[in-house]
């Protein structure tokens, strides 16, 4: 019961996904995404957290995957919850105007 029910979500998912690529929805997603995470200093503020980690490692050899495994974390706590919310209720929108998946 449980593995299909992860499999109807990950199909929903699939299918949401591909409807958002198709009409080109996804990248203006995106584009807005961008653009308020930059407006906020998230950007300015995960840079900042970059350079301490890479100050911290300095000893270290650090990868590229290293960097991001540390950073995702802290990236995502530093989203603004009015960022997250504009970019739900966009998607829900969306999901209104395409109720055909």
């Amino acid at each position: 019961m449980v593995v299909s029910k992860m499999n109807k979500d990950a199909q929903m998912r699939a299918a949401i996904n591909h409807k958002l690529i198709e009409t080109g929805e996804r990248e203006l997603l995106k584009e807005l995404l961008r653009a308020k995470l930059i407006g906020c200093g998230w950007k300015d503020q995960l840079k900042a957290h970059c350079k301490e980690v890479i100050k911290e490692k300095v000893l270290e050899h650090v990868t590229v995957d290293d960097l991001v495994a540390e950073i995702t974390p802290k990236g995502r706590a530093l989203v603004p919850d009015s960022v997250k919310k504009e970019l739900l209720q966009r998607i829900r929108t969306f999901l209104a105007r395409h109720a055909s998946l």
